[in-house]
């Protein structure tokens, strides 16, 4: 298809059936907006302390290899020595010369989530330090990023330009949403532009390299998530019609993680096949096609793939990334998962639910967070595992002992770092519990403050001029009472929802309230000093997976029965669940 035919393709597609679709329910808050308290604030201290606040110091030479600046890839650039196996890993080392960016971008942009929000003095001056080292990396042309100029936009092959920029310019709008420092959005607006001027719209394919692995490429899809937030910030069109762009390019190209591609998902025979984690947070770029183009065929493309997503999750929120999908179903025995997918899943669910509004996304985001991702936190000390199965029998390596001739597996551990495998998951578990905490509140509407997601936390905004903080004093999930604390300079009337689980079997307050579709609305006069008190009545529930296997939940908990009945709250445990014929 020639460049000119393909434009007129996509602008027919974009337009043709624009006033079909809804548009989008809740609208996010600058990140900041919302701060953690409770046990999940003191879960992110405890990080800080432990591996988010140290991976500096653990993998020094991976965080501080100067990628963005002296150290950017040069036509000769040998692929990096990064400490890990390569065991299971795809081949090509091509990879290699771009890892540390991940990993630094990654960890910086999780590190300082958690410093900001948990008020870390300290830690904010060396995210600050770090932001103005940035700043200086950029070209006179607005280029941030790891090329040197002679290989910049213009590959043919495996690279990491815009997935490196993606976890970076992440990072930097967030540190801008915090700060408001106006030279920092300038910087990320500028090399924005300076991508969209070197792969114009439509007349370019950025996604375009040889038809060999090219993993790096397709994580670069994720630049989406940043045109995104700039469209949140300026409410520029031309973000979305770039990410739309984007997506439409990576699917008429080859890629070796090819599940979101468009062809792909209109397929009825097609199968998920791709690497976990590209196909968890390729959800995103998809969610924002279809909202770009407000076409009912990304609308059904998204539906489709929203269906096959939910066979690759266990009970517990686990995203199959063990480390390629290879068009299983999930198992809470057979398939693993990475922590990498767990964040980019929620991630991905935590935009679907701001853009549908649909209660059931909640449920699913709390369950991939207080079950798979608690679950895969040491109990003891600070680290994770890379990769975890439901049914864990042990953690010393391989999954639940398996014999594997011929190769080493380590991913199936707890680390701090994960150095032999590749240090990704330990950045990324920085980064769920802030992202998790930003997404808990929402707004719509104007005056409806929306209790999204439950947990202790603290909101602090205004409607109208008037400065509202709402306190949600609990001990979610482990205890199912709320008191919502709200502070205003004034009384106001404002909408009060508040996301009804669906595990509720009942609600108890005092307040008047209607239901819609999902959540619990409150529409009154708040005095200046109010409270609102809510409680969910749940029971013990039995469930049956997808191989007919029974298991129990409390809640929003999930409670394996272990072998020797040993039960842990909110825990994966380290045991096997018992099948229980009722």
């Amino acid at each position: 298809m020639s460049k000119y035919l393909k434009l007129i393709f996509c602008m027919i597609i974009s337009s043709g059936t624009a006033q079909e679709l809804p548009g989008e329910k809740f609208m996010p808050f600058p990140f900041g907006s919302i701060k953690p308290a409770g046990w999940v604030k003191e879960q992110m201290q405890s990080d800080i302390e432990g591996f988010v606040g140290n991976l500096d110091q653990i993998v020094p030479e991976l965080i501080n290899d100067p990628i963005y600046s002296t150290g950017r890839i040069q036509k000769h650039s040998k692929a990096k020595d990064l400490g890990n196996l390569k065991e299971g890993d795809a081949e090509g080392d091509e990879q290699y010369k771009w890892w540390n960016s991940e990993t630094q971008s990654n960890w910086w942009d999780g590190y300082l989530r958690n410093v900001i929000l948990c008020d870390d003095k300290t830690g904010i001056e060396k995210v600050t330090r770090y932001a103005e080292t940035i700043l200086k990396t950029q070209d006179a042309d607005g280029y941030i990023g790891i090329y040197d100029k002679e290989l910049r936009y213009k590959f043919n092959s495996e690279n990491g330009e815009l997935w490196s920029k993606a976890t970076l310019y992440r990072g930097l709008l967030a540190y801008y949403e915090f700060t408001k420092d106006e030279k920092v959005f300038k910087a990320v607006e500028r090399a924005v532009e300076n991508v969209m001027l070197n792969y114009p719209v439509y007349a370019s394919s950025p996604f375009y390299s040889g038809n060999s692995f090219n993993g790096g490429v397709s994580h670069g899809l994720t630049f989406t998530d940043v045109l995104e937030r700039l469209y949140f910030h300026t409410g520029d069109e031309k973000y979305r019609t770039y990410a739309l762009f984007l997506y439409r390019d990576f699917s008429d190209t080859y890629q070796s993680e090819a599940d979101v591609q468009l062809k792909n998902i209109l397929n009825p025979d097609y199968k998920l096949t791709s690497h976990g984690v590209h196909t968890f947070e390729h959800i995103r770029a998809l969610i924002i096609a279809k909202y770009a183009s407000r076409n009912a065929e990304l609308s059904k493309a998204l539906d489709i793939y929203l269906e096959r997503i939910n066979k690759a999750i266990t009970i517990s929120g686990g995203a199959i990334g063990d480390e390629w999908i290879a068009e299983r179903n999930a198992d809470a025995t057979h398939t693993g998962y990475e922590y990498c997918s767990l964040q980019e899943l929620l991630d991905s669910y935590s935009l679907l639910l701001q853009k549908t509004g649909d209660a059931r996304v909640g449920d699913n985001i709390e369950n991939v967070f207080y079950n798979a991702a608690q679950g895969s936190r040491n109990p003891e000390h600070s680290c994770i595992a890379y990769l975890k199965t439901d049914n864990s029998f042990e953690m010393s390596g391989t999954k639940n002992g398996e014999t594997e001739p011929g190769r080493k597996q380590t991913r199936y551990k707890y680390s701090p770092a994960h150095q032999d495998v590749a240090v990704c998951c330990n950045p990324n578990a920085g980064r769920i519990t802030p992202y998790f905490v930003q997404n808990s509140w929402m707004k719509e509407n104007g005056n409806t403050l929306v209790a999204a997601l439950l947990m202790p936390n603290v909101l602090e905004t205004t409607i109208e001029g008037n400065h509202i903080k709402i306190e949600t004093i609990t001990a979610y999930p482990y205890e199912n009472d709320f008191e919502f604390r709200i502070t205003q300079t004034g009384s106001s009337t404002f909408v009060l929802k508040i996301r009804k689980p669906n595990w509720a079997r009942n609600i108890e307050t005092n307040e008047k309230y209607r239901m819609e579709d999902g959540f619990l609305v409150i529409e009154r006069e708040f005095s200046a000093n109010d409270i609102v008190e809510v409680s969910f009545v749940a029971e013990v529930q039995v469930n049956t997976d997808n191989s007919g296997l029974h298991y129990f939940t409390y809640g929003a908990l999930l409670y394996a029965l272990p072998i020797d009945a040993k039960e842990i709250p909110g825990k994966i445990y380290a045991g096997s669940f018992r099948d229980y014929t009722l």
